[in-house]
């Protein structure tokens, strides 16, 4: 059984250290090793998909039919091409430029996800050879096979929370809390239909919905629909990584169009069963948290 703090706290450190060795500051840091984690996280999923599939593939003449990205699509999954897939990256020759290596996993892997296109960092030749190669050969833990439990999900989480406080700083923005997301959930109780945050952040609010109606079996793209504002372009591409990361389908606008909660981009007034959000105020140098989580029912 895998002891989730302790690989959480292992990875982290190993990964914080490298970054303290280089010149690259946590904003320049942040995104392209979350970028990473969801790498090896598609690499995982993959590998179980395919073997699924596999497992009842038709044969005709003789021959069992290849497997196709449509059939990937299927399961939630995303196809991977060869030179998109971890191991690939991982035995490169020693005088490859690594990081041109990886902006092109991620521009083949957004071709396979409408959802991601244009979203996924493309900056890895920032990066030293050698520090890149580490931090791949670091998110090789056997342990983030684990698909079913989410152990993937979980460091996904806990990285963004580490680098949270920085990001914060650079945007003056705040996320919020992962005890507090999971009251309101845990208050709210959404088991169906159309959710909204207007200030979504990274997704945690969304998250935390399907892991609510996961403990009764449900599944969240089958029953619910997100829907995310966010006014920071930064913060919102990590949401649609937070949610491909976990599996779940979402729709986010960012930029001055979707500041929050002066405009409601996707028309969603008296359509919504659930609209979850948090405002922080500053005053005085002191951040005053207002719940505004509001159950709305529609009629």
């Amino acid at each position: 059984m895998v002891d989730i703090r302790r690989l959480e706290r292992e990875l982290w450190e190993s990964a914080d250290l490298l970054r303290s060795n280089s010149k690259l500051t946590s904003q320049e840091y942040c995104m392209p090793v979350l970028g990473l984690i969801f790498l090896r996280y598609a690499f995982s999923r993959y590998q179980f998909v395919e073997q699924e599939l596999m497992k009842d593939r038709p044969v005709r003449n003789g021959r069992m039919l290849p497997i196709e990205p449509i059939d990937f699509r299927g399961k939630s999954a995303i196809y991977l091409p060869e030179e998109a897939r971890y191991s690939y990256l991982l035995n490169l020759p020693e005088d490859t430029s690594i990081g041109e290596k990886v902006n092109e996993a991620m521009r083949l892997i957004e071709d396979q996800s409408e959802q991601l296109r244009g979203i996924l960092p493309k900056t890895y030749t920032i990066f030293q050879n050698d520090l890149l190669r580490e931090l791949l050969r670091i998110f090789n833990n056997s342990a983030l096979n684990n698909i079913q439990d989410d152990v993937i999900g979980r460091i996904y989480e806990y990285f963004l929370n580490k680098f949270a406080p920085a990001i914060a700083a650079d945007d003056g923005v705040f996320f919020t809390p992962k005890s507090l997301v999971r009251m309101i959930v845990n208050v709210i109780e959404p088991t169906h239909g159309t959710v909204l945050d207007p200030a979504c952040g990274s997704g945690g609010m969304f998250v935390s919905s399907a892991d609510f109606i996961a403990q009764y079996g449900a599944k969240a793209n089958r029953v619910m629909t997100f829907y995310g504002q966010e006014k920071v372009d930064y913060n919102a591409r990590l949401c649609l990584m937070n949610m491909a990361v976990h599996g779940l389908n979402a729709r986010i606008a960012s930029g001055d169009d979707a500041n929050s909660f002066y405009h409601d981009v996707f028309n969603l007034a008296g359509c919504c069963d659930y609209v979850m959000a948090i405002i922080w105020s500053q005053r005085n140098g002191i951040q005053n948290v207002h719940n505004e989580a509001i159950n709305l029912r529609a009629a």
